[in-house]
C-alpha cells in the first residue's frame, strides 16, 4: 500500500513567502504601468479635440470654444478643459483625478494649438 503524504505546514509558509517577496517587488512596477498607460489614454483624446478642434474650424471659420461643440471627452481618470480661445489660438488641459494624481509630474498635460505638448517628459512620442 502506497503511503499519502501532504503538505506540511513548513512548505506551506516557505509558498506563501515567496509570493509575498514577488508581489512586494511586482507591485509597483504594476502601479507604474497603469499610471502611464492612462497617461496614454488621456494624451490620445488630447489628440483627438485637436483634430475635432481643426475639423471645426474649417467649417466655421473660428475655434470652438467649448467642449461640448467638439464633441466632448470621456475619461475616468482625468477632466478635460480648453482655454485661451482666440481667433488663432487655443490650448487643452487634462488634469488627472482620483488614483491618477499619483502620476508625479505628469498631472497636468496641456496641448495647444501650434502642437506644444507639456510637460514634454510626459508626453510619449
Amino acid at each position: 500500500m502506497k503511503e499519502m503524504r501532504g503538505v506540511t505546514l513548513l512548505e506551506l509558509m516557505i509558498v506563501i513567502a515567496i509570493l509575498a517577496i514577488l508581489v512586494t517587488i511586482a507591485y509597483p512596477s504594476y502601479q507604474h504601468y497603469v499610471l502611464q498607460s492612462r497617461r496614454s489614454d488621456a494624451e490620445g483624446d488630447l489628440l483627438k479635440l485637436q483634430l475635432s478642434q481643426e475639423s471645426y474650424r474649417i467649417k466655421h471659420n473660428t475655434f470652438a470654444s467649448s467642449l461640448s461643440d467638439l464633441g466632448g471627452v470621456s475619461n475616468s481618470y482625468y477632466n478635460f478643459a480648453i482655454s485661451n480661445v482666440t481667433a488663432s489660438t487655443y490650448t487643452f488641459t487634462a488634469t488627472a483625478t482620483g488614483s491618477q494624481t499619483s502620476d508625479t509630474g505628469c498631472t497636468s498635460l496641456t496641448l495647444d494649438h501650434n502642437d506644444n505638448k507639456t510637460p514634454a517628459s510626459c508626453w510619449n512620442n
